[in-house]
């Protein structure tokens, strides 16, 4: 295992960046709920919004700064530069733009345009259906329209020319939109794509490139050379290298952004819903973390133990209204997020991430202790997947005919009563026939919690012991996870009868083995005792455990796998890596690592990379033809980094849409067999093969097919921030990324 300083030729990462924050759900009292017509951006003052007849100052309560009476014909009013007024016989309904230059301002209708005079505003004309104007250096003003791209020459417009190296021409039926950037560049948005002018040569970009969408409503530079574009359908940022698509309520009050105006690095959206608003804050990832802490403090803890999951909401978008509820693995999301503190504890000695770490343990221990003692207690070390109070409804209600209808698609489902059995004391329902998935996060977090956190010889006892039952339980029962009904769980079988010769459980066999020969590590570590690994030994030479986790999963190919599955087998392999002291079969498990994270790399997952980096950096493999670097490839860290930075601080489960971009491809269809979740309609990636960028994407677990191209979601559900600060507090702890 790497030690915290043994990844010495990686620069660690730094903490700050530009956070993106958007004011999109819920506008601030005072600004336009409905369909907004203008924005304008005057140097200096606050960005106003024009909807329905009245100017909205967008600062503070909002307060309306012009006033006309809607549905009337009265003249177009704003403010002048020296705080009065201005008005344009125009009916205001009519005006598609508005642009400020210094003292000057322009309007545009449909049909013309105007330039402020000192004696007023002098009318320029227009040609075809005006879309957009720009004024560049020296007041060179051009025009987008319906008829092409123009410019302002000696009081009339004459048509610029559009061509790209190939000889193609670009804008000559219709121009979307227009505008200068810092840099005096001229950006051209059209339906065949985006055009740039410098130094008189077009640059131009289509899907291919990256861009994302074409259906421009118009667009407006930043102040630190890049460029925001308004679409019926979200909002763009070009950031001079990478393109960046904003859309959903996550980002955006309606996809349809009529306007888009930058002020001070802050893009304002006018939208059929009111004005939207992202900001670029300067952030560190520490800082970031901090706020996904409180808030699941706040909002996510479920029961007096502080179960870590997630949180239906009362009222969809209102953090206030969270109301926790089980999960069917809450064991498994509350080891991942404890396994997170240790890792945090251990880079920062921050005792707040200890405590964290110790309620975790807690949790997960009375997932054992509460099975025991009771009318329907299964053998000792037995753990529930989770915990309701029997304050509550009886969870065993109807389940019964659910279960046979379950079985009725799964041949091996398991119908028994209870499900739910109640504790020795009455007070809880836990919840029975628990699968891999629990013990995966379970010995995942005890020896990192048993290293890091126990500090007393009696606390680190605690965590002997409940490892010890564990272990033991499985040691006893044909390495069974064995319910309250003497047989084993759907999914807690783990071995060689079944395994090896049983063809129910040949899809499962590579990773269960993987699975059973971390735990068997795990117990080793904590306990001291040689007769785990003594059975691990006797697993890989006489069952050929090792040869079944060199091939986890079945897989054929990026995007052919199973997720939940993926993020189980990074957790064993980690853990297995960490606690054998078994070098000849790491040696193994380092390339079936190497093989698992190729397969799993264009999906830019940061835990999945950290955790593979930690063991295999700096290793090797050997084999007839010599020894090769088993080095993950490419840039995995600035991937990861990407990644954590572009996670959205809004944690709600909003909808994206992505299937209709122009920079994606469909995934193929792999094989001829309909894997298990591998979904044919709606998956796909860049044109570059990796997935779509969490900023597009929602999923409250790293189980989540990271291939999908659109989400559901209403704003209903708060997701925990785990997915952030487990792969975070890791890449802290392996130097991946600098210390805050």
């Amino acid at each position: 295992m790497l030690a915290l300083g043994a990844a010495a030729e990686i620069r660690p990462a730094p903490q700050q960046f530009l956070q993106e924050i958007a004011v999109a759900s819920e506008c601030p009292a005072g600004w336009p709920k409905g369909r907004v017509q203008l924005l304008d951006a005057a140097p200096g003052q606050p960005v106003r919004a024009f909807a329905a007849g009245r100017w909205h100052s967008l600062e503070g309560e909002g307060s309306v700064v012009a006033s006309l009476t809607p549905g009337s014909a009265d003249e177009f009013c704003l403010a002048a530069a020296e705080g009065g007024r201005l008005r344009l016989a125009v009916p205001w309904k009519e005006v598609v733009h508005v642009l400020r230059r210094g003292s000057r301002i322009w309007v545009a209708t449909p049909s013309a345009v105007w330039a402020s005079a000192e004696s007023g505003f002098v009318a320029l004309g227009g040609i075809g259906r005006v879309h957009q104007i720009a004024v560049g250096s020296e007041d060179s003003v051009h025009l987008a329209s319906s008829q092409g791209l123009f410019r302002r020459v000696g009081g009339e417009w004459q048509p610029v020319e559009v061509t790209d190296d190939l000889g193609r021409a670009w804008g000559r039926c219709e121009a979307l939109g227009i505008a200068f950037d810092t840099e005096d560049r001229l950006w051209l948005a059209t339906r065949g794509g985006v055009g740039c002018r410098s130094k008189g040569r077009w640059h131009f970009y289509e899907g291919k490139d990256g861009l994302p969408w074409n259906d421009f409503t118009g667009l407006a530079a930043g102040t630190e050379g890049d460029v925001w574009f308004g679409t019926r359908l979200g909002a763009i940022r070009y950031d001079g290298k990478e393109w960046h698509y904003r859309q959903g309520r996550r980002w955006l009050p309606h996809d349809e952004v009529l306007q888009v105006a930058v002020e001070g690095g802050t893009a304002w959206f006018a939208t059929a819903a009111g004005v939207g608003r992202i900001e670029r804050r300067p952030m560190t990832l520490a800082e970031k973390a901090a706020y996904y802490e409180d808030e699941i403090a706040r909002h996510i803890r479920r029961t007096p133990l502080g179960y870590v999951a997630e949180a239906p909401l009362r009222r969809a978008g209102d953090r206030s209204t969270a109301d926790p509820q089980d999960s069917d693995n809450d064991g498994l999301w509350t080891a991942m997020y404890g396994a997170g503190e240790c890792f945090a504890y251990a880079a920062t000695k921050d005792e707040k991430a200890k405590a964290r770490a110790r309620q975790a343990f807690e949790a997960l221990r009375f997932l054992q202790k509460v099975t025991q003692g009771g009318s329907h207690a299964p053998p000792k070390g037995f753990v529930a997947r989770t915990i309701r109070s029997t304050d509550g409804p009886d969870p065993n209600d109807g389940r019964l005919e659910a279960d046979r209808r379950e079985q009725r698609r799964d041949a091996l489902w398991k119908v028994y009563e209870p499900r739910w059995p109640k504790s020795a004391d009455g007070r809880w329902y836990w919840k029975s026939d628990t699968s891999s998935d629990e013990l995966d996060g379970h010995f995942f977090f005890y020896p990192l919690y048993h290293d890091f956190c126990a500090d007393t010889d009696a606390e680190r006892d605690r965590v002997r012991e409940v490892v010890r039952d564990l272990a033991d339980h499985l040691l006893a029962h044909d390495y069974c996870l064995v319910d309250h009904d003497g047989r084993p769980t759907r999914w807690g079988v783990f071995g060689p009868r079944q395994l090896n010769h049983d063809p129910n459980w040949w899809p499962e066999r590579g990773l269960n083995s993987l699975s059973l020969l971390s735990y068997l590590a795990a117990a080793g570590h904590v306990t001291g005792d040689p007769k785990y690994a003594a059975a691990s030994r006797d697993l890989v030479d006489r069952h050929g455990y090792a040869q079944n986790a060199m091939y986890p999963k079945v897989q054929h190919g990026p995007g052919s796998g199973n997720q939940s599955d993926d993020e189980m087998a990074f957790m064993c392999f980690y853990g297995l890596l960490r606690n054998s002291t078994d070098e000849a079969l790491k040696a193994r498990m380092r390339y079936a690592f190497f093989r698992y994270w190729a397969n799993e790399a264009p999906e830019l997952n940061p835990f999945f990379n950290f955790a593979y980096a930690a063991h295999n950096l700096e290793a090797q493999v050997e084999n007839p033809w010599g020894a090769f670097p088993l080095r993950p490839w490419g840039a995995w860290q600035e991937e990861s980094m990407a990644a954590l930075r572009g996670f959205s601080l809004d944690r709600l489960d909003w909808a994206h849409r992505n299937s209709h971009r122009l920079d994606l491809r469909l995934l193929p269809l792999v094989g001829s067999v309909d894997l298990y979740e591998a979904r044919r309609g709606g998956r796909g990636c860049r044109a570059d093969g990796r997935v779509l960028p969490v900023e597009n994407r929602h999923f409250n677990h790293w189980n989540t097919d990271p291939w999908r191209l659109d989400y559901g979601g209403t704003g209903g559900e708060l997701a925990s921030g785990t997915v952030f600060l487990l792969p975070y507090y890791l890449g802290l702890y392996h130097g991946f990324i600098e210390r805050p």
